[in-house]
């Protein structure tokens, strides 16, 4: 396996193209080239969840937050984060359950339990977020915020140019 750099751009591109929790990177660009599988073993396929859409009332909160400058405001990438997080569950609270769904190779991201989270890893430093039962892990570097964030609203279903913004802006 070979590591590539990519553009920020790209990268929140690939993610968002994601069918189902776990797909690999390589997995996304094979289909979206329609190019063969490889050689090797395919690993076991867990259903797709089916998002479903988001109407434009369900949105709004996320636009407010945009148009409102208050993430250009916030100067840590680590409050921008937990401001949008917390937005999507006020957004729709139930599609934001699908949070627990998210998960690293070896880390657990969305708990409702702060000690799944600290099990996951030894650094994982879990935090509330705002006005939810939800904690996140926040020992992650800014692209990996921005990859939770994005696997999460395309799993709730919100279309790709939003998601590009929001994550642009954490």
């Amino acid at each position: 396996m070979k590591t590539i750099e990519l553009d920020d751009d790209l990268y929140f591109f690939i993610a968002s193209q994601t069918r189902h929790i776990g797909e690999s990177a390589s997995d996304i660009l094979r289909r979206l080239l329609e190019q063969p599988a490889s050689a090797r073993v395919p690993a076991t396929v867990e259903p797709a969840v089916q998002a479903q859409p988001v109407a434009p009332a369900d949105a709004m909160g996320l636009q407010a937050l945009l148009d409102s400058g208050a993430l250009q405001q916030e100067e840590k990438s680590i409050n921008r984060f937990m401001l949008v997080l917390s937005t999507l569950y006020r957004d729709n609270p139930e599609s934001f359950t699908q949070a627990t769904e998210i998960k690293g190779r070896k880390r657990v991201y969305f708990s409702q339990d702060p000690e799944a989270l600290r099990a996951s890893g030894s650094t994982t430093k879990p935090k509330q977020v705002p006005d939810t039962p939800f904690w996140v892990i926040t020992n992650t570097n800014t692209s990996r915020k921005q990859n939770m964030v994005a696997q999460l609203m395309a799993s709730m279903g919100y279309d790709e140019d939003l998601t590009a913004r929001v994550c642009g802006a954490v």
